[in-house]
């Protein structure tokens, strides 16, 4: 029987005794393509924040959340998952980048993840500036072809160029439909709001993706909204992108962006919780600053999100692994 692997038990040894850091105190295997058991789940830091337009921080991202996911434990009783039990998970270091050279971070970034993706496993991501979606869309549709998107944020990032530069933090979504990557007419915006001049708001939309704005969505209910993704997605292969700015300030200060004016932080569960068995094929969590992080708010906030999310992959992967084994009901 092959490895499942999991967290240590901490009732043999406190969490604040785990030894280094990894992301939810998971074994720590540096190359999962070479790993002996079966990996659902690899966690990759991205330390990179060469693309950002106004506080950089980010590149601290990966270990702060990693630092804060010591405290998650295995089971999440709103949705019933022992998200440990469900995944094999390993925690795969982080990714190599190239301080202030953009482009050729997206390019290792790619080479790095592709593999991961043709192997099945679900890569999650410790951002990092927003930037790195750049990489992780392209290698997805290296294996997979053109993406589905789950895009939580406060912003588009829709826009045509930064300062005459096509690929910025603020880009990303528009170049993947540019390049192919991703299909806008299977992808969802949400929690869109701030000082934005009109245009950036509608150019998601003229696009193709569903923008939904905070406004509009603050008045559904998260079950209204996990049915509209549903419905949206299908059983396209989807990446689900989470902008730390997507969560109110006064529940997530340390990003580089802030908004004010969003969702709290148990808002923002919920909306994740109704999202429901997607065809989860990569995940992120990005803009992270812990240098304007105050008593790690925002850290712990995106421990939570990344554990949510696995929950959901769980779900998912339970009832494939059941319908394959003619066990499901």
């Amino acid at each position: 029987m092959s490895e499942h692997y999991r967290p240590r038990d901490s009732m043999t040894k406190p969490r604040i005794a785990s030894g280094p850091r990894t992301f939810m105190r998971l074994p720590w295997v540096d190359d999962p393509l070479t790993a002996e058991g079966r990996i659902d789940v690899a966690v990759v830091g991205v330390p990179t924040d060469s693309a950002v337009s106004y506080r950089s921080g980010a590149r601290f991202g990966p270990e702060a959340i990693r630092a804060a996911s010591i405290l998650l434990r295995d089971h999440n009783p709103a949705t019933g998952v022992d998200v440990t039990r469900a995944l094999s998970m390993v925690d795969a270091g982080d990714a190599p980048v190239v301080p202030g050279y953009h482009e050729l971070t997206l390019q290792r970034l790619e080479d790095f993840l592709a593999p991961l993706y043709e192997r099945g496993i679900v890569p999650l991501l410790l951002g990092g500036d927003h930037s790195l979606v750049m990489a992780e869309m392209r290698a997805m549709a290296r294996h997979l072809g053109p993406v589905s998107v789950v895009h939580f944020d406060a912003h588009g990032d829709v826009l045509d160029d930064y300062y005459g530069v096509k690929h910025f933090h603020g880009t990303m979504f528009r170049r993947g439909v540019e390049e192919g990557v991703v299909d806008p007419h299977t992808s969802v915006q949400v929690g869109m709001r701030g000082s934005v001049h009109p245009d950036d708001v509608d150019s998601g939309k003229a696009l193709g993706y569903d923008v939904i704005g905070w406004d509009e969505l603050v008045d559904l209910t998260p079950e209204a909204f996990g049915r509209r993704v549903r419905e949206r997605v299908g059983d396209r292969p989807v990446m689900v992108s989470f902008d730390i700015d997507f969560i109110d300030p006064a529940y997530a200060p340390g990003t580089g962006t802030p908004e004010v004016g969003g969702p709290t932080s148990y808002q923002t569960l919920r909306y994740i919780r109704a999202l429901g068995p997607l065809n989860y094929r990569g995940l992120d969590i990005v803009e992270v600053a812990p240098p304007y992080d105050h008593a790690d708010i925002t850290s712990h906030a995106a421990s939570v999100v990344a554990f949510e999310l696995l929950g959901q992959v769980a779900l998912r992967s339970g009832r494939t692994r059941a319908a394959e084994t003619g066990e499901e009901h």
